[in-house]
């Protein structure tokens, strides 16, 4: 469909966020010594890192771009470290500082994946990771406060964490991920605005050392109250037979996803990747690696769209700081922020809107993108009904956006009929085919 171009774009990082974030931390060369960051036995100092935080003069703000400068060369000490221990290494140095995480085993994942030099299982890794910390950081808020903050910036930004943690570490974290004036990594990764090679690894092992570091203060600050961690228990998906309306995934259906997502004008090619790794996480049976990269990149595609039929092109990047972001939210809104009519619930139409307020608004429904980002969901015991969904879903949007000539090449038959066999007879599911 036409109403999609730009496949040139190789990101949709504006250009200040992306030099932030590929570029300023990589800026000073300086040769910094693992052991003045990390003991032999895997002790973090956290002195050396938070030594390079950066304050504004008043002394009460952080100089984030500042403090990227300066921590750049720390995270490459802490990266060259990692990547230079075995996994039998890596986990006996620091697998009992993750305990305190609800998902230890985690970590041994993102090891892997660091080891792996794959981006998009690198930033896979990264919104893992944030989800992970955001809900182990909330259980210990709720070893002394009382509501746990919905969201990871006021969680952060808590007099509990420093309590427990310190100021100056909870605002290594802010660097990271708790502001739009920083790093910010986790929400360019959830909100599908950072292709996988606008995500620098060493950031992931960085914050990988510092969830270990946590854990190293935790413990203490433990044995000094004389109080006990514990976890809250993981949500289970409700209600999720009463938004399935796609039969679940055949070959046939993955056959075609893989297909179509070469040809499709809803995704940049610079995602492909990640739709590649979606594709193949289903297929192993990791059905919550999956979701997590289709949410993010169904955010891409649809704000694509958003931006074309509502003619703001510029919404497609990150906004910088001082604007809020383009996500879900206001791609499914009625209206924009000015009043007027929001297009794409028109240009869709009402049974592929319904279906994704089904999956991720409606607060009688599963909520499934808030529950995984803020690691509401045993990513283990994930269900195959929800992946399927997603992927099916998936699909049908990537054939709106499919030229006629180019379905024919594929061998799909014109008007998408062939996808009939694979859809139910419900009349809500077949009103979403017929988009």
């Amino acid at each position: 469909m036409e109403i999609l171009t730009g496949d040139s774009i190789t990101t949709c990082l504006s250009p200040l966020v992306h030099d932030l974030i590929c570029n300023l931390g990589f800026e000073l060369r300086e040769n910094c010594d693992i052991n003045s960051i990390v003991s032999q036995n895997g002790e973090v100092y956290w002195e050396a890192i938070t030594d390079r935080v950066s304050y504004a003069e008043s002394g009460q703000s952080l100089d984030y771009r500042r403090s990227v400068l300066l921590l750049g060369p720390v995270c490459e000490a802490i990266h060259l470290h990692i990547s230079s221990l075995t996994r039998a290494q890596f986990e006996i140095k620091y697998s009992p500082w993750f305990q305190w995480t609800a998902y230890p085993e985690l970590f041994l994942e993102i090891f892997d994946a660091l080891k792996s030099l794959c981006p998009p299982a690198i930033s896979l890794s990264v919104m893992k990771l944030a989800s992970c910390l955001e809900r182990a950081l909330g259980d210990v808020f709720l070893l002394i406060g009382k509501e746990c903050p919905f969201l990871l910036r006021d969680l952060l930004a808590s007099a509990e964490l420093a309590q427990v943690f310190g100021h100056a570490v909870m605002d290594i974290l802010k660097v990271f991920i708790g502001s739009p004036c920083g790093l910010n990594l986790r929400n360019i990764l959830w909100h599908g605005f950072a292709s996988p090679q606008d995500i620098p690894p060493k950031y992931c092992s960085a914050m990988m050392l510092f969830t270990a570091g946590l854990g190293q203060l935790l413990k203490s600050y433990l044995h000094q109250e004389n109080v006990t961690l514990a976890h809250r228990p993981f949500v289970t998906l409700t209600n999720l037979e009463d938004v399935i309306v796609f039969p679940g995934v055949t070959d046939e259906v993955l056959s075609a996803l893989e297909n179509v997502m070469m040809k499709s004008a809803f995704l940049l090619k610079a995602m492909l990747p990640y739709w590649e790794t979606a594709v193949s996480k289903f297929k192993v049976h990791r059905f919550a690696d999956c979701t997590m990269l289709l949410l993010s990149q169904l955010e891409a595609g649809l704000r694509r769209v958003f931006a074309a039929v509502n003619k703001c092109p510029d919404r497609l990047l990150t906004a910088e700081s001082t604007i809020l972001y383009t996500t879900f939210d206001e791609i499914l809104a009625k209206h924009l922020n000015d009043g007027s009519i929001n297009q794409l619930p028109h240009f869709l139409g009402e049974p592929a809107m319904e279906f994704l307020w089904d999956f991720l608004n409606y607060q009688e429904g599963p909520r499934i993108r808030d529950r995984l980002s803020h690691g509401e969901i045993n990513l283990r015991e994930f269900p195959r009904e929800a992946a399927s969904q997603l992927l099916t879903f998936s699909l049908v949007l990537l054939l709106r956006f499919t030229a006629e000539d180019t379905l024919t090449e594929l061998k799909v038959p014109e008007g998408r009929g062939w996808l009939s066999g694979t859809i139910t007879s419900n009349g809500k599911t077949c009103l979403i085919f017929q988009i």
